[in-house]
């Protein structure tokens, strides 16, 4: 799914009014509806904490909703280098998590922290394994210009082989790994609505 960020407003989505977590991709659409929006798009955004908040950095709408986490732990987020996707006035990007410290947050629209890095500067992150076999279902983006490129795998892969699919086939320099197992896609024009598990934060674009 490619969104042109010049031409469609990327948004993330956490809680409703009344602090709950949406979870769910049609608690999200009921919302909205009540709002006389409509959800065409939406994908999980990064990793969570059972209570459904972000394991690292979320901004919304230019407000900083979690903090960047640069610990160290086990699991993929904190596989190093992990990293931000964000919109900036400037357009969509994927950084390594230390370079958004140093970034100027004035115009950073949204942010969300995930890990590991696919790609960096065209380079496969370091602790991928060609022949893993730790396959999922995954999901991440990659960025190309003013283009936010969102990708569900059909098929289980290892990481390495969804590094390559955004290196190789959507010739993306910079992409993130979203999630795998949890990995939803809702979109209107594929008539698609998936529900794997409860979700945290949720990448969307709606209308109007």
């Amino acid at each position: 799914m490619k969104i042109d960020v010049r031409k469609e407003r990327l948004e993330l989505f956490l809680h409703d009014d009344s602090g709950a977590p949406f979870k769910r991709f049609d608690r999200l659409e009921a919302w909205l509806a009540a709002r006389n929006r409509q959800l065409v798009f939406a994908m999980n955004a990064g990793m969570y904490h059972a209570d459904f908040s972000p394991v690292g950095l979320l901004v919304q709408e230019g407000r900083e909703e979690a903090p960047l986490n640069l610990a160290a732990g086990a699991g993929n987020f904190f596989l190093k280098p992990n990293g931000v996707f964000l919109v900036s006035d400037a357009g969509p990007r994927v950084v390594e998590s230390s370079e958004y410290a140093a970034l100027p947050k004035e115009g950073v629209r949204l942010a969300t922290q995930s890990g590991p890095l696919l790609l960096r500067r065209g380079v496969v992150h370091p602790a991928f394994i060609p022949d893993s076999d730790s396959r999922k279902i995954r999901n991440g983006v990659g960025v190309s210009g003013h283009t936010a490129i969102f990708v569900i795998s059909e098929q289980p892969v290892n990481f390495y082989e969804f590094a390559l699919y955004f290196r190789d086939v959507l010739h993306c320099r910079d992409a993130l790994y979203l999630d795998g197992t949890v990995s939803a896609l809702h979109s209107l024009a594929l008539r698609r609505s998936d529900f794997t598990r409860e979700l945290g934060p949720i990448l969307g674009v709606a209308v109007p």
